[in-house]
């Protein structure tokens, strides 16, 4: 699958910032000087996803540390674009720029600190005739499956935003949850995504995903 896979369930240690940054030393949280201002924390986990390690836990512990006027500088090899739609469902909007050196530094803000609320992503261009949210049109003959159950939040969203990013023209993606994905169904409409819900015996449900 695709490298943004590398965002699930895992240690995270902190490494020396690119540019003209402050790093943070091993195992410290650090908040970042300069432009970014004194309320800023700053997250580095380039050595993780360089190693295997996966920092999803650690950021979203980060994120639920922070104070109500703090945001996040976080730093990471590649951008973490499944990382967007989780982090907004928590009210933070986010800037993202590539390092001149390699990876990516993304700087998330909540709305009354950033310029304001980050706007939609674009829905993906449809058939005439075609809705998002519905079975309408034709299914790919392609689908790569991906169960999700068993898993506690918010694992379930982020293997599948990665799942469907590493998609290829053709597939699709059917996905197994404990339950029906309520916070999935507003990004699969934002991106212009089908779906289709089957509701299962024992209370899980198949969701299948495409374009």
């Amino acid at each position: 699958m695709s490298r943004r896979a590398g965002l699930g369930e895992g240690g995270m240690a902190d490494e020396g910032m690119a540019g003209d940054r402050t790093a943070p030393q091993p195992g410290a949280g650090a908040e970042a000087g300069g432009g970014q201002g004194a309320r800023t924390k700053i997250l580095d986990v380039r050595d993780d996803l360089r190693a295997g390690r996966k920092p999803l836990r650690r950021i979203l512990d980060a994120v639920g540390g922070l104070a109500a006027d703090q945001d996040l500088l976080l730093y990471a090899t590649f951008e973490p674009v499944p990382l967007y739609a989780l982090l907004r469902l928590r009210g933070f909007g986010h800037t993202a720029r590539r390092l001149p050196g390699g990876g990516w530094e993304v700087h998330f803000t909540r709305p009354a600190r950033g310029q304001g609320k980050q706007p939609p992503a674009p829905a993906t261009a449809r058939p005439a005739g075609t809705q998002p949210g519905t079975d309408a049109g034709p299914e790919p003959a392609d689908w790569l499956q991906l169960d999700n159950r068993g898993l506690a939040p918010p694992e379930p969203m982020m293997r599948t935003l990665e799942a469907l990013d590493a998609l290829k023209p053709g597939q699709g993606l059917e996905i197994h949850n404990d339950r029906r994905p309520a916070f999935l169904y507003p990004h699969l409409e934002e991106r212009g995504l089908r779906h289709q819900t089957r509701d299962e015996a024992d209370g899980s449900a198949r969701v299948r995903i495409w374009r």
